[in-house]
């Protein structure tokens, strides 16, 4: 980097070091604490003095009765949640950016799509847990087709619908905004080109739209794959109880519950490090993967 640069432009580097030094702070210094996953942790003995055991909390962890648990129940609920919930903000961005004839519709439809990501995940579940109630509206409707009203959230295999989709609905109408932003940069000329060719509006998505939206949505895909296990722990925590905990007992819940309420440090952090460590690999891979069959990739 050249020094002179730098003094030229001197202020925008201090308006970037507040920045720079959080990323240290709670990005880069508490790499020094992943040793407690190669030891027996005790806080009494501290990091340094707790003796060394290697690879013990891994094979612990991988010997465990809930290993397969919750790596079945963490993948389950991503790939379900990319599956859905990847091409629907793109399917939104489409729709929207087709109401060319409707503009004051479209503003109404962004901002009803918009508002239920600014609702909080307390209150999200909160609402979840309403509505799936035996005196809820899922209750109710049961009980007018001649069903039994019944608590649904305790049905282990709605768990997982309950979660994704209710997701869905809170960040698709945020997650379109990108693809939105994506596609008011195609090129006007483009669709009056194809309008004078007699193409349709789809065929305007199809030849237009997707080809030129692609590469936002290839790097948004390798980022949502390297965050494969990392399912939300505050939602799925919240939507937990006895009877779903077949289902919705993930890595996240899986590392507070051993770590913080048992005091299980090196075992959480063993489980906290292979956690990351899988997801960077998956990340890898699709990256070279998408660098290999097109032109985008992340590096």
């Amino acid at each position: 980097m050249d020094l002179r640069k730098i003094t030229k432009n001197y202020e925008l580097y201090i308006f970037l070091l507040p920045a720079v030094i959080l990323t240290l702070c709670f990005a880069y210094i508490p790499i020094y604490g992943v040793q407690i996953a190669f030891k027996n942790y005790t806080p009494a003995k501290g990091i340094w003095a707790s003796p060394w055991v290697g690879l013990e909390q891994f094979y612990r962890f991988f010997r465990s009765y809930q290993f397969k648990i919750v790596i079945t129940n963490t993948l389950y609920l991503s790939v379900y949640g990319i599956l859905v919930g990847f091409p629907l903000p793109i399917i939104l961005a489409l729709m929207m950016n087709s109401m060319t004839n409707t503009p004051r519709f479209k503003q109404v439809l962004q901002t009803i799509t918009y508002m239920p990501y600014f609702i909080s995940t307390v209150v999200l579940v909160s609402m979840v847990t309403l509505f799936l109630s035996p005196n809820g509206l899922f209750g109710q409707l049961s009980q007018f087709f001649g069903g039994t009203a019944k608590n649904f959230l305790a049905d282990p295999p709605v768990f997982a619908h309950a979660y994704i989709w209710s997701g869905v609905w809170q960040g698709m109408g945020w997650g379109s905004i990108i693809y939105m932003a994506a596609l008011s940069s195609i090129d006007p000329s483009l669709y009056e080109a194809a309008t004078v060719d007699g193409a349709s509006k789809f065929q305007k998505i199809v030849h237009i739209d997707l080809p030129c939206i692609a590469p936002t949505c290839i790097i948004l895909l390798i980022l949502s794959a390297g965050g494969i296990l990392n399912v939300g722990f505050e939602k799925a925590f919240l939507m937990q109880n006895n009877l779903n905990l077949s289902r919705s007992e993930v890595i996240n819940t899986y590392i507070y519950k051993v770590g913080i309420q048992s005091t299980q440090y090196s075992f959480s952090a063993a489980v906290g490090l292979f956690n990351n460590i899988i997801n960077f690999v998956i990340l890898t891979a699709v990256n070279w993967i998408s660098r290999k069959f097109s032109e985008t990739s992340l590096w």
